[in-house]
């Protein structure tokens, strides 16, 4: 019987496992997932497996039933928005086509957030956007694609949540999620577009002055930039 450390680390062996392959297609919608063979195959106790389905069940990617099972449940139920799901896509085959997705929806939302947080944003969140606008300056050169993650990722998030909308700022996950995958899966140059970077900066300060016409503009260009990227890089 594992211990509650090595349970919680086999759980996720069997996730990260089962997750990827269900969103990649390798099991179909309807598969029937049958307990005892994943016991077998993961070399794990019905516990650690009950915990994987659970979560997977959490995600809509599977459904248990009495006397039928765990089955693979239709793409269409699947919970798209949760970013485990979102990295699981992205590592998979239809890379291009959840790149494109996500980005279309960052361009339907931060456009219109970075104007609400021009009229909303509070001195520390003004600040904390110069901060990472800035960052994302200092590491723009030099292949630190890393580095400027995390600064990126920082600055759309402020931006969400300084729109003072909650629905906007339960998206930043989901936008972390989509930045990160574009980096780790290298659909990035090798260093971020010049422009994109200086757009960031005057979005920053744009928002700090209360221009709210002209942050939303700016953000749309900066989202109509990434998708451009996207057909160059993962056409």
């Amino acid at each position: 019987m594992e211990n509650q450390g090595a349970g919680q680390g086999l759980h996720a062996r069997v996730l990260e496992t089962l997750g990827p392959a269900i969103t990649a297609g390798e099991y179909p919608p309807g598969t029937i997932l049958r307990t005892d063979e994943l016991e077998e195959r993961f070399e794990v106790s019905r516990t650690v497996i009950r915990e994987a389905i659970r979560v997977l069940e959490s995600m809509h990617l599977v459904a248990s039933r009495r006397r039928v099972g765990v089955t693979v449940r239709p793409a269409e139920e699947w919970n798209v928005y949760d970013p485990r799901v979102i990295g699981w896509r992205l590592a998979g085959p239809d890379r291009p086509r959840q790149l494109r997705s996500l980005t279309v929806l960052r361009s339907a939302v931060e456009p219109v957030a970075a104007g609400l947080a021009a009229r909303h944003a509070t001195p520390r969140q003004c600040a904390e956007l110069t901060e990472h606008a800035m960052g994302m300056v200092a590491t723009s050169r030099g292949q630190q694609l890393d580095a400027y993650l995390v600064h990126d990722t920082a600055f759309h998030r402020v931006i969400l949540n300084a729109s003072g909308n909650e629905m906007f700022a339960r998206l930043g996950d989901v936008v972390a999620a989509v930045l990160t995958g574009r980096t780790h899966h290298h659909v990035m140059f090798t260093d971020p577009d010049p422009a994109a970077v200086t757009l960031h900066v005057q979005v920053a300060e744009a928002v700090r002055v209360g221009d709210a016409d002209r942050a939303e503009e700016l953000t749309r260009e900066i989202t109509a930039g990434a998708m451009a990227e996207l057909d160059v890089l993962a056409p």
